[in-house]
């Protein structure tokens, strides 16, 4: 395999990978409740007959393809033809209004799109009446009333056909990622070939200074229209010849699990959260002496973070890895050597509740306009939680003045399409990319986010507070599901609050309480309102990386909230 540091693009990538693993399984996914594989050498012939057709229909080098499809074989399939074709992927995420696809074909210019299901067919072919640009639509299901051309994906991936080359050079626009919007319009981020070669060399490294390569899997359920999965759940396993399973939903994802035995997953802090409050209440059932010996282990690794252990904690360590860790390391199928945490910030006390329970997590930072991962924890560094480790190699990092952690490396994207205003505002001509985001670098050389740069409440007083700090704690507390903070040039800091099930407004107020003992005076939580219903992505509350958009949240709940200050 050439080095990463020298391959040409991500299809030359690919293809080298296939001609070495040839009939060996890849991509996984369910059908008729069985695990079923695409081979490399069978995804590889279906990528070179889309691309030929993707020529033969009107793609030309540099044409905007848009890729609305559920995480599957075919995702991929179509990401490689796009590719293969010269062209640029424009992912859509599923969840997406006819008003978003809309926004997303008129702003790429996007020549052709791609469909899975007759379900999200139905917005994307609303959207398309308002897109002259785009005069092709592929679907791998039958669908009707579509105003442009349509096209059926399997006579367009049949047939044996000599892949056509491929020009692309590392500088060379790969795909057009639109930002999940958690404030707004989603901008196109120009990712370039080199910026994810960049990023999974880096990636890859990490794994192979601290775990050993080979026979990797990776359970895929995070959605491919984001960078995160795009590059690390797909780019990432192909850079190390690992098998993909392609996760049936979220519901099941800890069925799939078992099934599947990842090694490596990718996450997000939403999941840890959720799965630490079913792990405590499934521990907790199990008797006086699981739940003893779930607190203890929880405790040791608090006290281990902390810089010091106890005889106690030395002389328990043997039993715990006998009894209890066993059983949480089976919850992740049991051959799991780490799960990477990003799109979000992950509470320290989170990821060691983890920890202590012998599961190896890794937090990492990064942002769509980085390709994404700009660092991340890892074992040989030292992993510190309240940290999102070192930067990867090939990524500087250094903090402005305002503290403003600023980012440089061919990981960084060319610029935002057609928004050049935007791009002039957070990338310098000397390349550098200012992330938005605050923080600062510990003595290892590990970096510390303390708040978005827009996100940080400044109070009436002119104190700052981190919101996310706040929120972070709240819903550690099992009667909190969800929090939202707020309090910008206000005296205090008030919350919108969804309750966990069962959870009343006496639970709710008990949970405030036991937070704001942990909070400083700034930080205290003083009122609160009770959301009508769960942050979600269908009620645009929740970007699809299930980070809270506070806007949309504000718009609905604002009147509510202001209410508190009065009165």
């Amino acid at each position: 395999m050439t080095p990463l540091a020298q391959v040409q693009n991500l299809v030359v990538l690919f293809r080298e990978q296939a001609a070495k693993k040839g009939e060996a399984p890849f991509l996984w996914h369910k059908h008729d409740g069985r695990w079923t594989p695409v081979s490399w050498a069978e995804t590889a012939r279906q990528v070179a007959a889309l691309a030929a057709s993707l020529a033969r229909i009107g793609i030309a080098p540099g044409d905007r393809v848009l890729l609305v499809a559920e995480n599957r074989p075919e995702w991929a399939i179509a990401d490689l033809a796009i590719m293969s074709a010269g062209a640029i992927t424009v992912p859509a995420y599923t969840s997406n209004t006819a008003d978003d696809h809309r926004h997303v074909l008129t702003d790429s210019g996007a020549r052709a799109a791609i469909v899975s299901t007759a379900r999200l067919a139905r917005p994307l072919v609303a959207a398309l009446a308002d897109a002259p640009d785009c005069g092709d639509l592929i679907t791998m299901e039958p669908i009707a009333g579509a105003a442009v051309a349509v096209h059926d994906w399997a006579v367009l991936t049949a047939g044996e056909v000599i892949p056509p080359p491929v020009t692309a050079s590392r500088d060379d626009t790969a795909c057009l990622i639109y930002t999940s919007g958690t404030g707004g319009r989603p901008r196109g981020v120009m990712q370039h070939h080199g910026a994810i070669l960049a990023d999974i060399a880096g990636c890859a490294a990490v794994i192979a200074e601290d775990f050993p390569i080979g026979d990797d899997r990776m359970l895929s359920f995070l959605p491919l229209s984001h960078s995160y999965e795009h590059t690390a759940g797909q780019f990432l396993p192909i850079a190390l010849g690992a098998e993909i399973y392609y996760a049936e939903s979220v519901e099941k994802l800890a069925a799939n699990m078992a099934e599947t035995r990842p090694t490596v997953m990718i996450v997000v802090p939403r999941l840890f959260e959720v799965l630490r409050q079913r792990i405590t209440k499934a521990v907790e059932k199990q008797g006086r002496m699981a739940a003893w010996l779930m607190n203890r282990a929880v405790a040791a690794g608090e006290r281990r973070a902390a810089g010091g252990t106890t005889v106690a904690d030395r002389l328990l360590a043997p039993l715990l890895a006998r009894t209890i860790q066993p059983k949480i390391r089976d919850r992740f199928g049991g051959a799991l050597k780490a799960l990477v945490s990003g799109g979000a910030p992950l509470n320290p006390e989170v990821g060691r509740f983890f920890e202590s329970l012998g599961i190896t997590l890794l937090q990492g930072y990064g942002q769509t306009e980085t390709g994404p991962v700009v660092s991340v924890n890892r074992p040989a560094a030292g992993i510190a939680m309240e940290t999102v480790g070192p930067p990867i190699a090939g990524v500087e990092v250094r903090i402005a003045e305002d503290g403003e952690i600023m980012v440089r490396g061919e990981i960084v994207m060319h610029g935002y399409w057609r928004n050049p205003e935007e791009t002039a505002r957070v990338l310098g001509p000397d390349g550098w990319l200012a992330t938005g985001d605050i923080g600062r670098l510990d003595a290892a050389g590990r970096i510390l986010i303390t708040d978005r740069k827009k996100d940080l409440i400044v109070n009436d007083k002119g104190d700052n507070v981190s919101p996310q700090k706040v929120e972070g704690l709240l819903t550690l507390d099992p009667a909190i599901a969800q929090a939202m903070v707020m309090g910008d040039r206000r005296p205090h800091l008030v919350a919108l609050i969804v309750p966990a099930d069962g959870a009343d407004t006496g639970a709710v107020q008990a949970a405030i309480d036991r937070t704001n003992a942990r909070l400083s005076v700034i930080e205290k939580v003083r009122r609160f309102a009770l959301a009508d219903e769960a942050f979600t992505i269908e009620n645009e509350q929740l970007t699809p990386s299930l980070k809270i958009r506070r806007h949309v949240i504000r718009g609905v709940y604002g009147a509510r909230l202001d209410g508190l200050y009065r009165g």
